[in-house]
């Protein structure tokens, strides 16, 4: 079932994203070559606690951390050890937040100093891919159109279209329905009405779009091992207008600010 939200819903959830969006501009501020994985998740979490929200992903269906944070060929769901980030790297960055009881969950790639330039390419095109997702979500339009601009944008330039992991609805839960899958046809699935709070959410993968779980049951990486990339926003339609609740700003603005 669909919950659509009223006005004063959607604006809990905006708070919620963004406090995400604030979080990730924490971590934009902290992320670079030599910090561990853990030290990121444990920085999250607190100023989530600080700012009185609840980390939603932590003990979701079991899951041990604040973070997924998912390097180079992880696309999903990587639990935060003692790696250290490595110059070269890209960086998958997912939050969740439940704050006055709805939640944000959105995602960045942070790239770490030298990155090849074909890695350099799949982020960009990955946030192009989103950009294009959030501009096709219309009231009155289907889910369908989001999932067909992903899709095609990402294989015009070559790359994979990961199948299992979609994006989904949200609110008071972490995951609602409606599915958002990042590949299908123009016309297809729900139709987007009013009310409607999306997490819309292009994972996208250099080579095949085959992936695999690794031994922890939980991190999702490219079956070839190429990297993949992935990008996050939480969207609303009001009005018959779509607005973005999430924004990159703070993480633009801290990475902008930190000394690298």
């Amino acid at each position: 079932m669909i919950y659509l939200k009223t006005r004063e819903e959607i604006e809990l959830c905006r708070e919620a994203a963004q406090m995400v969006s604030k979080t990730l501009g924490v971590i934009a501020g902290e992320i670079r070559e030599g910090i561990s994985l853990k030290h990121l998740d444990t920085r999250a979490e607190q100023f989530i606690r600080d700012n009185k929200g609840i980390p939603a992903f932590k003990g979701y269906s079991g899951f041990p951390a604040t973070l997924c944070i998912s390097v180079n060929e992880a696309v999903v769901h990587g639990i935060p050890n003692d790696y250290e980030i490595r110059d070269g790297d890209i960086v998958s960055v997912d939050c969740g937040v439940n704050l006055n009881g709805f939640h944000g969950d959105h995602a960045y790639t942070f790239r770490i100093g030298n990155v090849a330039p074909e890695v350099e390419k799949l982020v960009e095109v990955t946030l192009e891919c989103l950009n294009l997702g959030v501009e096709n979500c219309k009231a009155n339009g289907h889910i369908g159109d989001i999932s067909f601009a992903v899709q095609q944008h990402a294989e015009k330039n070559g790359y994979g279209v990961v199948r299992e992991l979609v994006g989904h609805g949200l609110g008071k839960n972490l995951h609602e329905k409606p599915d958002v899958p990042n590949y299908g046809s123009r016309g297809s699935g729900k139709k987007i009405k009013n009310g409607m709070v999306l997490a819309i959410e292009p994972m996208i993968n250099l080579g095949t779009k085959s992936v695999r779980t690794l031994p922890d049951n939980w991190t999702i990486i490219t079956a070839d091992k190429k990297p993949s990339a992935h990008f996050e926003h939480n969207v609303a339609v009001i009005d018959g207008k779509t607005e973005v609740l999430s924004t990159f700003d703070f993480v633009k603005a801290a990475l902008k600010n930190s000394v690298r």
